[in-house]
């Protein structure tokens, strides 16, 4: 009986051990990355040792970090990067400056050689671009001040790896016999850095968007998957090959496909492969502990991982202060950039091949990075059982939740810049209204400018009970948050179905998860500030307001009905585009037709005119 290949059995081993371990840990309330990196140890050589080529799988794994970035670029337009460009070369240089001297000096007081010294406090200045950027996408950190300053200084990071691997030779400048040789390949090798690049930005603004547009004409879904795949593994490598940060020139590409078309598309299809390789990632690290370097050094690998993860706690903590990071997003900000990261596995291997420092110094530098790496998520369990609910009421308002049964016609869920319109218009009319905020500090201000609000969580069937949705008659659901409208939404379907709701969407996707749940009174939270925008420019470029403001209901109307035909299309992409297309064009053409019309008539009124005079 044949063997199965290797490649099938590892794939089952890796497989199995996600699915058991992953779904265990989230039951257990501890995340899915500790889940990864306790699978990781299972089956890896110091677990069940079923997997012993660990730096292979390193390597492939990292592909999950690179896809991670070319996401995160797709969702940043040219000029949004370009308004961080302060944020990432100001914040992230500060930290990884100060993190490195802080662990430096520290390594240099304990005995440590200058050179290793400074090598060991840079790389262990560096943080965890992957556990960190997931970590914020789970609890929607991104867009909030914390999650911009954390994504600065992450990226600033990824840049700062190439000076660093850069650095390692002329460390060990007294081990080359030329050193002239040396800086030609030096100088060299910025020439290939600059010319990559430059290759890339140009290649993206020439060439990316037309053979993007060419392979989706073919209309083949699983051609574009592979090209997209074949976009970002081909950056990746041409990055490789120049000794660049992979992440980086994936980030790079998706920032230029940042206002294409096609983002949307090219998120959807690398999204899961994104998901896949960031947990081959994460089992790979926990792989990768080298636990017989603990339990021949247990007192100095502890000392290490605790130094620095002190070191860089302290450091970060400050420096949150200095960036005005809300009080109450503080501890997550500071725990995820205090952790290693995985770019300190590449420095810490090419300084020992470097001979800066001994191989099993950098074995040990190496096992402290990643048990930083698993002790982080299990660190952020801690905070959210024990610390941040102290946070949350240390400068936030203590305030009680509904408890008196309310009989208001009308319920509004949300207090925000969309739901005060609402509440306000309702008020002017003298029609009674129950508002329900979850936010403190929302309420609180509501409150000090004299608007009757309510502090509830309106995903709670017992608080909706309470503000009166037995007897209302209509529930407005203005909440931000997409999955909270979907399930205040799904409550009161099945235990309040005489309500009439009325609710706000925040995307096409949102309006059309409503209207699957039968909601028919959806506004899309832009639509008509964005159509008084464009009535607007068009009387400003010479239109009369009569005309711009028909042409906007025209719109309107058009816009609607587009909406209507394109809802039990929106699950298949193919036809959904072609609607989209047609419907499109049918519009312009008719509008061109007018104006052609127009046009005639009027040459025709001047004819007439010109002949009677």
């Amino acid at each position: 009986m044949e063997h199965a290949p290797t490649w099938l059995t590892n794939s089952f081993i890796y497989l199995a051990a996600a699915v058991i371990m992953v779904p265990l840990s989230r039951a257990l309330g501890l995340g899915a990355i500790i889940g990864y990196l306790v699978a990781g140890i299972a089956i890896g050589p110091w677990g069940l040792g079923l997997v012993t080529n660990v730096q292979d799988i390193l390597h492939f794994a990292e592909f999950g970090v690179v896809l991670m970035l070319f996401l995160v670029g797709l969702e940043l337009e040219p000029r949004r990067l370009w308004s961080l460009r302060r944020p990432i070369f100001g914040w992230g240089s500060a930290q990884v400056l100060i993190c490195a001297l802080a662990i430096g000096a520290a390594a240099a007081v304990l005995g440590v050689r200058w050179q290793a010294a400074l090598v060991i406090g840079l790389g262990l200045a560096l943080s965890s671009t992957a556990i960190a950027l997931q970590v914020m996408g789970e609890r929607n950190l991104l867009r909030t001040t914390s999650g911009q300053a954390g994504f600065s200084i992450l990226l600033f990071q990824d840049v700062a790896a190439i000076p660093i691997l850069a650095l390692l030779p002329l460390l060990a400048v007294a081990t080359q016999s030329n050193e002239a040789v040396l800086v030609a390949n030096r100088a060299l090798e910025a020439l290939k850095i600059v010319a990559v690049i430059g290759g890339i930005i140009l290649g993206g603004r020439l060439l990316l968007r037309p053979l993007l547009r060419w392979i989706a004409r073919s209309e083949t879904p699983e051609i574009f998957t592979a090209a997209s795949l074949l976009l970002v593994v081909g950056i990746a490598g041409l990055m490789q090959l120049v000794g660049l940060s992979m992440a980086l020139g994936a980030f790079l590409a998706g920032v230029l496909l940042a206002e294409s078309e096609y983002r949307r598309e090219l998120e959807t299809d690398l999204e899961p492969f994104k998901g896949l390789l960031l947990g081959l990632f994460f089992m790979a690290v926990g792989m990768s502990i080298d636990f017989g370097v603990l339990m021949r050094s247990p007192g100095l690998m502890l000392a290490i991982l605790f130094g620095f993860l002190a070191l860089k706690l302290a450091v970060i903590h400050a420096l949150a202060r200095v960036l005005d990071v809300p009080f109450r997003e503080r501890p997550v900000f500071t725990l995820l950039l205090a952790q290693g990261g995985e770019f300190a596995f590449v420095v810490f291997q090419a300084a020992a091949g470097a001979h800066v420092f001994a191989p099993e110094t950098g074995s040990l530098l190496i096992g402290a990075v990643a048990l930083s790496m698993l002790l982080s998520p299990l660190l952020l369990v801690g905070l959210d059982r024990w610390l941040l609910p102290r946070y949350a009421n240390c400068n936030a308002p203590v305030l009680e939740e509904i408890s008196q049964p309310q009989t208001a016609p009308v319920i509004l869920a949300g207090f925000g810049r969309y739901g005060q319109i609402v509440g306000r218009m309702l008020s002017a009319q003298g029609i009674a209204t129950t508002v329900l905020d979850h936010d403190a500090e929302m309420v609180e201000a509501a409150r000090a400018f004299g608007s009757k609000v309510f502090y509830g969580d309106a995903t709670r069937l017992d608080l909706l009970r309470t503000a009166g949705a037995q007897q209302a008659r209509v529930l407005v659901v203005a909440v931000d948050d997409v999955e909270q409208s979907l399930k205040i939404v799904d409550l009161a379907r099945e235990h309040f179905p005489h309500l009439e709701l009325v609710a706000r969407a925040r995307d096409v996707t949102h309006w059309n998860q409503l209207r699957d749940r039968g909601v028919t009174r959806v506004e899309r939270e832009l639509f008509e500030s964005s159509l008084k925008s464009a009535r607007t420019v068009l009387e400003l470029l010479g239109q009369t307001p009569d005309a711009a403001r028909q042409t906007a209901q025209r719109f309107r109307a058009h816009n609607l009905a587009l909406f209507e035909e394109m809802y039990p299309l929106y699950k298949d992409r193919t036809k959904l585009i072609a609607v989209v297309k047609r419907g499109r064009q049918q519009f312009e053409d008719q509008l061109a037709a007018e104006r052609e019309q127009q046009a005639q008539g009027g040459a025709r009124r001047m004819g007439t005119g010109a002949g009677g005079s």
